[in-house]
């Protein structure tokens, strides 16, 4: 579990610093519509789901921030999350696999085996919030593309699918 689990936290967080790099505090003001979260609960939300897609697996409860607004601040808050994961070790998750984690998705109360949390809630979760705080950069006018959402892609600079 440490291996489906930590990588791809680590990964979301990395990406979202490269991404809050681009965002200006109109950016992160924006929503993409108004019953939406801001940019910056996104990227909030995004650093809450990588601890919520980890500590809870190994037994460990996830304490809730602050609302943050501004870069600085969110800067801070993801790295804290990193260093919180980076800390983790493949031993801290033996015996994982028997646990059920009780929660609640929205208003809906769940209990799910950690498999099925991860696999089904958490993950799923963290690239949504993530994925949104980048359409919103997107939408207002960040020039952030595919490549800076994964960290894999690469494409010249100036080009566009659409001709």
């Amino acid at each position: 579990m440490y291996d489906a689990a930590v990588p791809v936290a680590l990964q979301a967080l990395d990406r979202a610093l490269a991404l809050l790099d681009h965002a200006t505090p109109a950016m992160l003001a924006a929503r993409l519509h108004p019953d939406m979260f801001s940019c910056a609960e996104q990227f909030e939300i995004t650093a809450g789901f990588a601890l919520r897609a980890t500590l809870p697996l190994i037994g460990r409860a996830v304490t809730e921030q602050e609302t943050l607004h501004d870069r600085e601040a969110l800067r801070v808050h993801l790295l804290a999350a990193q260093s919180e994961i980076k800390a983790l070790k493949p031993e801290d998750f033996a015996g994982v696999e028997d646990r059920r984690i009780v929660h609640r998705a929205g208003f809906a109360d769940l209990d799910q085996s950690a498999q099925e949390y991860l696999q089904h809630f958490a993950i799923p979760n963290l690239w949504f919030h993530l994925s949104m705080a980048f359409a919103i950069l997107r939408a207002e006018g960040a020039p952030v593309s595919k490549a800076d959402f994964d960290g894999l892609h690469v494409y010249p600079p100036g080009f566009s699918w659409v001709k």
